[in-house]
């Protein structure tokens, strides 16, 4: 019998565009791995410190000025091309830029006058002034981009999106090790004319990791108005198609714009804001103690090294949210709740399924994957990494449940719990501080508290507006059944290759290349991953005809 590709799943749409930003996502992240990697054996611990807390504030004012914008743009964009009102969205486009010249203007011009208030009487790191200034121009240039991309995404297509962060990943790695090296070499040579402190040269390292940040951002703000300039006959064509006779006016569309940003800002600056509160929390506890320059480097250890590797698994949660969210609307728009809750669970099922294997694979890779990416004592962050590793699965869920209540038009919802969490994990934080002196490990488990806070109370309101239940077999269970087995055949393969090779790097490589295989096919297998979802993926048709060849289906 002819075998037939079936119909996509209604609710699949958004997990194709959300794979194709995703696999970006990942690009991405691992670009970011490799350019850091000169980076701190250039500027050192002490200079991913400086650097660390100058992207702590930095992205606060991101915050304030642009990340909620893709999000706003795109959910404000789609419901009005559900309704074929395509005259409608390209006036949202120009409200929204006149909104992020505004905001992203006003906010670059507080970090860069207020840079050294922030990094002397906020973080007792007066250094960490040079990097801030140098990202306040970049706060403005994200402005403007995050407006384009959400406008596309808006329009169902992330591969604009994809593409632009690819290509801004790109020219960041290369400028930022260019120019981290160049400073941080020129100022070696003239610290001793300036009498400079201990960590000048590295905060001049970092302050050119920075300058990547902000080429890369405008490269990618260049490619997207290319993008737009191309697709002006298409807009043009839509216009001419639009028979809704409604202009919506641009004071209308900048207060729903604003009411749409604002919760956004407000849940996303609480859910954000928790880093820079632990960072100056501890800052403080270390100087009353006499030790700054100690943490210093265990800061840039926790966002150098740590953060870094459970980030990347992170990229593909927040890649669902990004087309979830427009996907969402407007289903939403056209009141379609079977078609909500479909997309729902499909999102939490997919963001689980890959959670809850790299929460595994970090946990009993963490040491040869450590050392493999950075060189010198990684000891403390291998510590990290084990202990920490739940936080992807936590933040993860709840970055995508939080999409979900914006999608739904429940903007303040997220808002309350991440209020709710923020105080409890504050509360967690002094404890594992004061009483059980833990060091930087309290913000590790404190972290942790406080996303696992988030997705309790997110599951609860979801459950509660839809009438929603997760399913927990093929969501929960099978994927943490087969991640258990895949760890133990990871750790396993690493044990027996490095025994015989001795190579760090090849015997790393291989384990996660049968981990990789080992939990796919467990999924396979035991239904938790059928045919259809596997074809709605993108690379799903060629993996299915090799499984087939090979016997496995």
């Amino acid at each position: 019998m002819e075998n037939k590709r079936p119909k996509k799943k209604r609710g699949a749409d958004f997990v194709v565009q959300g794979s194709i930003l995703a696999v970006a996502s990942i690009v991405v992240r691992i670009i970011g791995i490799a350019y850091r990697i000169p980076m701190i054996n250039i500027i050192g611990d002490e200079g991913m410190g400086y650097y660390g807390t100058a992207f702590n504030v930095y992205n606060i004012a991101l915050l304030l000025s642009s990340y909620s914008l893709p999000l706003a743009v795109s959910k404000m964009v789609s419901a009005r091309l559900a309704n074929r009102q395509y005259r409608n969205s390209v006036r949202i486009l120009k409200a929204a830029l006149c909104y992020a010249t505004l905001a992203g203007g006003v906010t670059a011009a507080v970090i860069w006058f207020g840079a050294d208030f922030f990094a002397k009487e906020l973080f007792y790191m007066p250094y960490a002034a040079f990097a801030l200034k140098t990202l306040a121009p970049t706060v403005w240039i994200m402005a403007y981009l995050g407006v384009f991309r959400g406008y596309y995404q808006g329009q169902g297509t992330m591969i604009p999106t994809a593409f632009s962060q690819i290509l801004e990943q790109i020219v960041n790695a290369i400028v930022s090790i260019a120019a981290g090296s160049i400073l941080f070499n020129q100022a070696v040579k003239t610290a001793d004319l300036k009498n400079a402190g201990a960590g000048y040269a590295n905060a001049w390292g970092a302050a050119g990791g920075t300058i990547g940040t902000g080429a890369g951002a405008f490269t990618a703000l260049l490619f997207l108005l290319f993008v737009f300039s191309a697709y002006q006959k298409t807009i043009r064509r839509q216009i001419k198609k639009d028979r809704s006779g409604y202009a919506e006016s641009y004071a209308s569309i900048t207060r729903i714009l604003f009411f749409t940003v604002v919760p956004v800002i407000v849940s996303s600056a609480i859910y954000n804001l928790n880093n820079v509160i632990d960072n100056s929390v501890l800052a403080h506890n270390f100087a009353a103690r006499g030790r700054e320059a100690e943490f210093t480097s265990l800061w840039g250890i926790y966002t150098g090294k740590y953060h870094l590797l459970i980030n990347v698994p992170m990229a593909v949660s927040n890649a669902l949210s990004s087309s979830l969210i427009p996907s969402v609307s407007r289903a939403m728009a056209v009141h379609d709740r079977r078609m909500v809750r479909e997309k729902v669970a499909a999102a939490i099922r997919f963001s689980l399924l890959i959670a809850i294997p790299s929460t595994v694979g970090l946990t009993v890779l963490a040491r040869p994957v450590n050392d493999l990416l950075f060189s010198g004592d990684n000891t403390l962050a291998i510590r990290m990494t084990v202990c920490g590793s739940a936080a992807v699965i936590f933040y993860s869920v709840s970055t995508v449940t939080n999409a979900i209540l914006q999608g739904i038009d429940r903007m303040h919802l997220p808002i309350f719990h991440a209020v709710a969490a923020l105080v409890l994990h504050l509360i967690l934080l002094e404890v594992l501080v004061i009483v059980f002196d833990l060091g930087i490990f309290s913000m590790v488990y404190a972290n942790i508290f406080f996303a696992f806070i988030m997705c309790a109370l997110n599951h609860y309101s979801i459950r509660k507006v839809l009438g929603y239940r997760q399913e927990l077999k093929r969501t929960v269970l099978f994927p943490t059944a087969a991640s258990a087995i895949m760890g133990l055949a990871a750790y396993g393969v690493y044990k027996l290759f490095y025994f015989v090779s001795t190579s760090n790097m090849l015997s790393t490589l291989i384990a996660i290349l049968a981990a990789m295989v080992v939990y796919g096919l467990l999924l396979i297998g035991t239904g938790c991953l059928t045919e259809d979802e596997l074809y709605s993926m993108p690379g799903g048709t060629r993996l299915l005809m090799v499984l087939r060849k090979a016997g496995l289906l």
